[in-house]
């Protein structure tokens, strides 16, 4: 793949860098040393470049006054690491030549022989001398990065003996001097702000051979391994070692590797590493064309850190948007978090910085360090992170995933149904809290079995994307692209998925794209400026939450996001994604007096750059993932959020194109209703039936969610009134009035069994209420039992989810009935079987209830009563099957007249008729 024409990934003087093949992990640490050579005693650079013999005397009476550096354990690792690599090197025919140690001690001063490998001795370098160049002092007056380096040793090497020679141990006798770095150059590359290394560092075609040039802060010697020849380069201060060797011209450079070592003796802390810096970019010409459109829907392939192959060598490409920054460098557990020796190539105006690392796999741990455009150093967690470490930990991990998939019959069938027409009862979880302690894989061997049992046919797990503080609830994401580590890896969590579909359980999700917090080391001012926020402060921060909102109207930040909700939906097989604070998101206004925010252009409230962003998001999603459905989280009455996005509205907008929105006006509505004393309930009766005057406005979904059970709301059992039994009577007979709702329903995990306790993430649902020893465990267990009735008549009976969308779907029986605190309702399924459902608000019993039924059915059976005994009960109920009769009741040509139980509502279907 050829690098854009802007990108400038090599200057036009310069050659290109070697592509070739090769293998090896580069290990080597990297961190500023002083300059080169012996300085007067006004700090400049002796002219003689260190050769004088005043200079190492000089450098010996150092060396006399300072301590003997001692090896370290991590040193100790280095060199075994190295001595395996020579021993691969030895076997490999293409690394033959390697000088040895024993004939290097017998060669004549300023020359080296051949290391005996018992093959052909490499070849000696033979060149003529290139243009000699003196190093530049370079004053370093502030730290090159965030964190302490952890090298072998962590600290500058020791002073070189005067037996240190070049042509010690190799072939750099012959070496020729590469042409001095322009001072400036010099300063940018070792400070991490040279936007393209790669025209400085590796190999280039010169006048007389191949310059090469390294880049490895605290080696000793750095050699090149090529065509059988092992030539030392000259060290040129401060970690930079170049040479031009006198390499035949053709048309393809040379293949070659570098030796660098680290200790004072010849072989000692030595590895043998692939050079970075000989790769082309591995990004290619469309995807960087997409990435600056904004229209990269697979954006996590193109960006982060992906291990791969290049021209045979094993390794990971990293890549990361930072179009402001003066320069990013790789830094990591694989050269110490120190990445003076990994700085990245810029690709041009894309805002893109690509490296390509030899050796660094799957596991590996990283960041970003970015030179902000004040010169000063960030070390960021990468924003594509597929993997992170466990909180309080940062780091991002080099991830490449291995699971196999056994849900193919789950997805095939996904799509078969429209979910509006199809049940959906969803089970709300907080994975983390839900069982405390347990893995995504030890989750996966109870939840599906416990959500099945329940009869729900969908979970919804609130946030799962890396979150840093778990007092959030996941609702703070700083790793998008990430599952929280916190209860195991990516795989893991896929595990979890497929598990859950095997048992027939659809898994939704909460996705947060309003905003994220303001950490130092995720995303906010990521390269120095208001990148992922608006530039505006007033546009940026969120009023209620002390976080920041994401900048919709740039393209690239609508592109990350877009291409994260495809990413959990194709990557983890999500079938549908919760979009949380969709209202903060719509309005410019939203939470902000008058003064603090500025209309749009045509003088309104409407963030229209947030409308086209979930218009985007949404026609993406639907397009890319059938049978995936999105929901909002939207508690106004914007017009359009579950309507087509290329239909317009009468507000002149197009809809926002999701396929459900959350029902937050009918869940205030009637919690309102339900707390108040029986007595008191015929004066707000209307909460329970305003409802139906917006039902079919929107495709809704009925919410008891954790937002109604936290924070003094009370559980959701707790909010009734009256003693015990009433408020379970309530608890049961107003889960029956939202199951038999129009509209799917989602219940909060504790609200199942009556948990009378808040929800805490610290500790989860109170299991130890349906322990057997507890003495009201069946009151518990009874309510628990209720919902798994509720679920399977619900599935079982299309009269309540078939036509949820429909208005014929639905016709009041009775709606006014206020002094009653009676509420009586027919559902229809779409071939016209009907359902009835009659509340009873009152804690008295109502014998022979008039009802209004349709003409032509003889008889009705009651298939649910949440007052049933095994519930917990008073057992009042119809036993016996209900005849219509012919005396009209409620406008209708029949009726019958059950019974009403106390704090109950009751279904009743057609009987079948008797043989």
């Amino acid at each position: 793949m050829t690098p854009r024409p802007d990108s400038r990934p090599f200057s036009e003087t310069s050659p290109r860098p070697v592509r070739t093949g090769g293998r090896d992990e580069d290990a080597a640490p990297a961190v500023s040393q002083g300059a080169a050579g012996p300085k007067d005693p006004a700090g400049a650079a002796d002219p003689a470049g260190g050769k004088a013999a005043a200079g190492k005397t000089a450098a010996k009476k150092t060396a006399a006054k300072r301590t003997a550096a001692k090896k370290t354990a991590t040193e100790k690792v280095v060199a075994k690491k190295a001595v395996a690599k020579k021993t691969t090197a030895k076997k490999t025919a293409a690394k033959k030549a390697v000088t040895g140690k024993a004939a290097a001690e017998k060669a004549p001063a300023g020359r080296t022989a051949a290391r005996s490998t018992g093959k052909a001795p490499a070849k000696k370098v033979t060149a003529g001398k290139a243009a000699a160049s003196e190093p530049v002092a370079l004053r370093q007056d502030e730290p090159l990065k965030d964190h302490a380096p952890n090298w072998p040793g962590a600290r500058p090497p020791a002073p070189r003996r005067s037996d240190d020679a070049l042509g010690r141990d190799g072939d750099g006798a012959g070496v020729g001097r590469a042409a001095s770095l322009d001072p400036g150059e010099r300063q940018r590359l070792l400070h991490g702000s040279h936007h393209d290394p790669h025209t400085v560092l590796g190999a280039h075609r010169v006048p007389g051979g191949v310059l090469f040039r390294a880049l490895r802060p605290y080696a000793r010697r750095v050699a090149v391994l090529a065509e059988g020849v092992r030539a030392e380069l000259h060290d040129d201060g401060d970690g930079l070692f170049s040479g031009v060797l006198p390499l035949a011209a053709e048309p393809s450079m040379p293949s070659y590797r570098l030796l660098v070592r680290y200790g004072e003796e010849p072989g000692q802390d030595e590895l043998e590493a692939e050079d970075p810096y000989r790769f082309l970019p591995s990004l290619g010409e469309l995807d960087l064309h997409l990435i600056g459109e904004g229209r990269h829907e697979e954006l996590w392939r193109a960006l982060g850190a992906r291990p791969m192959t290049v021209d045979g060598v094993a390794g990971t490409r990293f890549t990361v948007w930072a179009p402001n920054a003066l320069g990013v460098r790789v830094a990591g557990d694989f050269n110490h978090w120190d990445g003076t020796a990994c700085p990245m190539r810029s690709l041009g105006g894309s805002g893109v910085w690509e490296l390509f690392l030899p050796g660094v796999g799957a596991g590996a741990l990283y960041k970003f360090d970015i030179t902000r455009p004040d010169g000063s150093h960030t070390l960021r967690a990468d924003p594509m992170a597929r993997r992170t470490e466990v909180p309080p930990a940062t780091a991002s991990i080099v991830e490449e995933s291995a699971y196999t998939w056994h849900d193919g019959e789950w997805l095939a069938r996904r799509a078969e149904r429209a979910p509006h027409q199809a049940p959906l009862s969803v089970y709300e979880v907080h994975l983390p809290s839900w069982r405390p302690g347990l893995t995504y894989r030890e989750l996966a061997e109870q939840l599906p079995a416990y959500v099945k049992d329940l009869g729900f046919t969908h979970v919804e797990l609130m946030p799962v994307a890396e979150h840093p503080f778990g007092g959030s609830w996941g609702y703070q994401v700083t790793g998008f692209y990430a599952p929280t580590a916190r209860m195991g890896t990516p795989d893991d969590f896929r595990h979890l998925v497929d598990r859950l579909h095997q048992e027939g359980i659809g898994v939704l999700m909460d996705w947060v794209p309003a905003h994220f917090p303001k950490d130092e080391w995720a995303l906010a001012r990521f390269d120095g400026t208001a990148l992922y926020e608006h530039s505006d402060p007033a546009r940026a921060e969120h009023p209620d939450w002390g976080t920041l909102e994401f900048n919709f109207g740039r393209t690239e930040v609508r592109n990350f996001l877009v291409a994260n909700a495809v990413y959990w939906c194709e990557e983890f097989h999500i079938d549908g994604l919760r979009v949380d604070a969709v209202a903060s998101m719509l309005y410019l206004d939203y939470s902000r007096e008058s003064g603090q925010w500025t209309p749009n252009v045509y003088g309104g409230r409407e963030n229209l750059d947030a409308v086209a962003f979930l218009q985007e998001m949404n026609a993406t999603v639907y397009r890319r993932c059938p049978g995936v459905i999105t929901a909002a989280e939207e508690s106004t009455a914007w017009d359009g959020v579950t309507r087509a996005t290329h239909h317009t509205g009468p507000g002149g907008f197009g809809g926002l194109g999701f396929g459900f929105k959350w029902n937050m006006g009918w869940m205030h509505d009637s919690l309102e209703y339900m707390v108040r004393e029986p007595v008191h309930r015929k004066y707000h009766h209307n909460e329970m039936t305003f409802s139906m005057v917006y039902a079919y406005s929107e495709n809704y979904i009925l919410p008891i969610s954790h937002d109604e059970v936290v924070h003094g709301k009370r559980s959701l059992v707790s909010k009734m009134p009256g003693d015990w039994w009433q408020q379970r009577a309530d608890h049961r007979a107003y889960l029956g009035f939202m199951w038999s709702h129009p509209g799917k329903q989602l219940l909060f995990m504790g609200q199942e069994f009556a948990q009378g306790a808040e929800w805490s993430e610290a500790h989860g649902p109170d299991w130890w209420l349906l322990d057997p020893a507890y003495s009201a465990a069946g009151d518990h267990q009874g309510v628990r039992d209720l919902v798994r009735d509720l679920n399977r008549v619900y599935t079982a009976t299309p009269a309540l989810w078939e036509l949820d969308t429909d208005p014929a779907g639905f016709s009041w029986i009775e709606g006014g009935a206020a002094d009653d605190n009676v509420f009586a309702f027919l559902r229809y399924a779409a071939d016209g079987s009907p359902l009835i459902a009659v509340s009873n608000f009152s804690p008295v019993v109502r014998h022979d209830y008039p009802v209004g039924v349709p003409e032509g059915i003889p008889a009705w059976r009651e298939v649910l009563n949440t007052d049933a005994a095994r519930y917990g009960g008073s057992g009042v109920g119809n036993p016996e099957t209900l005849k219509a009769d012919a005396a009209p009741a409620h406008g209708r040509p029949a009726g019958i007249a059950p019974t009403l139980p106390p704090l109950a509502t009751i279904w009743l279907v057609p009987a079948p008729p008797r043989g």
